[in-house]
């Protein structure tokens, strides 16, 4: 991977951001408004990198 295609920040694992993904949704019975919908919004873009980002690790190391 060249250095301009690293990302910025470290990305936490698909794994792991769809289990806060999970407890937010335990959290609050299912029902998502204002903050808890965004925090779920923030979360749902976060596991979407997280994804690519595997995908691309997977196709490098095959």
């Amino acid at each position: 991977m060249s250095p301009s295609s690293s990302p910025r920040h470290a990305v936490r694992p698909s794994a792991v951001v769809n289990a806060a993904i999970r407890a937010l949704l335990l959290r609050t019975g299912g029902w998502l408004y204002g903050d808890t919908r965004a925090e779920y919004e923030q979360l749902v873009a976060e596991w979407t990198v997280a994804v690519a980002a595997e995908r691309v690790e997977v196709v490098e190391a095959a």
